[in-house]
């Protein structure tokens, strides 16, 4: 047996131990991790007998998971997998939870959780996994973090004062999330509920929900006007729903496999992302809705993309930064003709959905394919130093603290 050595904090670690007739392999991630996270230990090359697990160092075992203590320090334990005829070990780093107050870059990540970096350097503070895949993380006022599950029926909550991580049933199979500051609810699109799509309203521990369409994918918020629009990406639809009620105001007509929606709440326009490459009939393109009661029609599209998906918006330089998953670049369009105001920016393999922290002049761009996050300054349009820089595997979306 040998003990697997730390090469990378978040290589997936893989020891395979031979003894006698036994061979297999932990995998799992080596952190760091923060503490009161659950972990599953996952084993690979074992057909019939299911190895017992343990663990030396801080932390218990219950069952085929690892619950992670809170740790003052830093420190490491060490998982231990046996059969009768094999032993497999695996070393894992805990850290302690960030300051409440630290300025953080969050990252939903599908493989390993919830990464939270600094906001100053991009160093990686910790690794919060979840029971599930994120699909996306918001932050409250407070500073709390939300995580949606695409593949469970849970809500995770990672509370920072005092550290805690905890989960609110009934939020299936959750794409994305939006915090409303107005009145501190928390928004949720969902893929699939029996069969339709559907967005989820959690305020504390009461969870309402509203059918929208098929395949909820695509969500922008207007506090002010108590406004929230929901894309269907499977129907081409898009519904407004009054945050107040849960109602459905009205159905748009939209472009085909509506993905990522930005909102020009001043000017009361809606920018949605269509999202086809170029072998789809009509390919890829960006569209203007015009959100007025009299109208609520498309005004306006770009010319064809390559595969767009993401979308944000700058209201101080009317700017849409529109992600490529074909291209791994970012468009840079100008909001009200939708045509290019800049040459796109280079990126990273597959960018999925940009986040704009317009206080900071940052645009956050995860890539999916590369495990990393691109990072643009939206005033010089270009990468700010440290870009990309590696995150979890498989990032899809990123929140950023205030």
């Amino acid at each position: 047996m040998a003990l697997l050595l730390l090469v990378s904090c978040l290589a997936t670690a893989r020891h395979e131990a031979t003894s006698g007739a036994g061979t297999f392999t932990i995998e799992m991630g080596v952190g760091p991790y923060i503490g009161a996270s659950v972990i599953p230990i996952k084993t690979t090359g074992i057909s019939l007998e299911q190895p017992l697990f343990s663990v030396l160092g801080p932390g218990q075992v219950e069952g085929s998971k690892y619950l992670a203590p809170i740790v003052p320090t830093a420190a490491s334990a060490t998982i231990i997998a046996a059969t009768r005829d094999a032993v497999a070990i695996h070393e894992l780093q805990l850290v302690p939870p960030p300051d409440p107050h630290a300025k953080l870059i969050a990252v939903a990540t599908y493989y390993d959780g919830v990464v939270l970096h600094s906001a100053q350097d991009f160093h990686i503070v910790g690794i919060v996994p979840i029971d599930g895949a994120p699909g996306d993380v918001a932050i409250a006022s407070n500073g709390d973090l939300y995580a949606p599950s695409t593949d469970s029926t849970s809500l995770f909550v990672i509370s920072r004062a005092p550290w805690a991580v905890s989960e609110i049933g009934n939020v299936p199979f959750g794409n994305e999330a939006v915090f409303d500051r107005a009145d501190g609810s928390l928004f949720v699109s969902n893929r699939d509920v029996d069969g339709k799509g559907a967005l989820t309203r959690v305020q504390a521990s009461t969870v309402e929900r509203v059918i929208t369409g098929v395949t909820a994918e695509g969500l922008a918020l207007d506090s002010a006007t108590h406004t929230i629009y929901v894309g269907n990406i499977n129907d081409d639809s898009i519904v407004e729903v009054d945050t107040r009620t849960l109602s459905i105001r009205r159905r748009l007509a939209t472009v085909p496999r509506t993905f990522g929606l930005a909102l020009d709440a001043r000017r009361g326009y809606l920018f949605v992302v269509s999202n086809r490459n170029a072998e789809m009939p009509g390919g890829g393109f960006v569209a203007t809705i015009d959100l007025h009661p009299l109208h609520g029609r498309l005004i306006a599209r770009s010319a064809r993309l390559a595969f767009p998906l993401g979308i944000a918006f700058d209201a101080q330089t009317d700017t849409l930064f529109v992600s490529d998953e074909d291209t791994a670049q970012v468009y840079v369009l100008d909001a009200r003709t939708l045509r290019p105001r800049h040459a796109p920016l280079a990126a990273c393999a597959v960018p999925w959905r940009p986040h704009l922290d317009a206080a900071r002049r940052r645009l956050f761009v995860p890539c999916a394919r590369a495990d990393r996050l691109a990072v643009f300054d939206v005033d010089r349009l270009q990468a700010v130093r440290g870009s990309p820089f590696k995150t979890g595997r498989y990032p899809l979306a990123v929140a950023t603290s205030s």
